[in-house]
């Protein structure tokens, strides 16, 4: 035995889980990527504010453009909060998101260029760039996707499901959760425990050949 009291097979097996060409282990490629899926069930067990909060304290390295951190997150937990937010969702996505313990409302900030002066304090006249709104709403809808892709990582990575959906009214969803009207509505995010009846078949993806091109 080692110090650490692993057998020489056990060591061995975590010695080869790292010489790969990908960083992370293969089980945690599993829980991020290749085990995981959209989910469309969820149990009873909540979802509580601290792994929220340790979701936000991990995702909120993403890379944005001048740092500019665009995505706001309103949490949908109250009963009153859940009926408005199930009057804007589409008709087959309504069962799943009254029975998800939490629900996410994902928007872009058209205002983010009022932050700049403190995240992006290397350029302090960054803010006047974006006096242009319909550069400003481009730049804000844009970054926000990409946070919004880890936002999703982030939930796997807390050993939660994540059920993203696109099929609701967008402005009323807005107006109803930022009522300022400077907010875009992106997405809607299910988040729990999955269930037993979570998970839909695996579906295709493409391959390496199919997507990449080297020139």
């Amino acid at each position: 035995m080692t110090d650490l009291d692993i057998s020489p097979a056990d060591l061995a097996a975590f010695e080869a889980d790292f010489d790969k060409p990908l960083a992370i282990s293969p089980r945690v490629q599993d829980l991020l990527f290749r085990d995981a899926r959209t989910g469309y069930a969820f149990t009873d067990e909540p979802v509580t504010d601290d792994e929220i909060r340790a979701i936000y304290d991990l995702i909120k390295w993403a890379p944005t453009s001048m740092n500019s951190q665009p995505l706001r997150i309103v949490l949908i937990r109250t009963p009153e909060a859940r009926a408005r937010l199930l009057g804007h969702v589409s008709e087959g996505n309504k069962a799943k998101t009254a029975s998800a313990p939490l629900v996410a409302v994902l928007a872009a900030d058209l205002d983010f260029h009022e932050e700049l002066p403190k995240i992006f304090p290397v350029n302090p006249g960054a803010r006047n760039g974006f006096a242009n709104e319909e550069r400003r709403e481009r730049a804000a809808v844009f970054n926000t996707s990409l946070q919004i892709g880890y936002f999703l990582i982030g939930i796997r990575a807390a050993g939660l499901v994540a059920g993203p959906m696109g099929g609701f009214d967008a402005d009323g969803v807005a107006a109803e959760f930022f009522p300022d009207g400077r907010h875009k509505a992106l997405l809607v995010v299910n988040i729990g425990h999955p269930a037993d009846s979570a998970f839909r078949p695996r579906l295709p993806r493409l391959d390496f050949d199919e997507v990449v091109a080297t020139v």
